[in-house]
């Protein structure tokens, strides 16, 4: 009896902070790319829920290519497209009010890890203070042939 008096107890803890979050705070989706490519996906660019903002897996699509969704591609150059991947993710997050030293942890998808140096010369010229925690992941593939997807979750305030 005793051990399922201490179950009760640390599962009504565990749920208190889960409980008060819901009440302080509501979910807001965020859409900040408008495009008929992006339009056409079913998913929100971001979603902000207790305080925190968590960025869906970008892509650094060529805007040249993102008239017709069905025809969004990246571009030939590894660099470019490292730098529009980082350039969508900022607007993201700029567009729910957060900045990018507010990211708390990054996870990169790659097809091609020779291509880490290259995504890195890009990657830190988006923080100005300490870099978040950062995962570096290699994959076989990605959609519309991209060699990088970018996602993560940022909490404002002091890290």
């Amino acid at each position: 009896m005793n051990i399922v008096i201490r179950v009760i107890i640390t599962a009504a803890g565990l749920m208190a902070p889960l409980a008060l979050g819901a009440a302080d705070t509501q979910s807001r989706y965020i859409v900040a790319d408008h495009s008929a490519a992006r339009a056409a996906l079913p998913f929100s660019d971001a979603v902000v829920a207790g305080g925190a903002l968590y960025v869906s897996g970008t892509l650094g699509l060529d805007p040249k290519s993102m008239s017709d969704p069905k025809t969004a591609r990246v571009p030939e150059d590894p660099a470019a497209e490292a730098k529009l991947a980082m350039e969508a993710v900022k607007r993201t997050v700029e567009a729910a009010g957060y900045q990018m030293d507010d990211f708390v942890s990054i996870q990169v998808f790659c097809t091609d890890l020779g291509l880490y140096g290259a995504f890195n010369d890009i990657y830190r010229t988006y923080f100005n203070g300490h870099f978040p925690a950062r995962a570096f992941i290699g994959v076989d593939k990605l959609v519309r042939g991209a060699r990088f997807e970018v996602m993560g979750t940022a909490v404002k305030g002091p890290h």
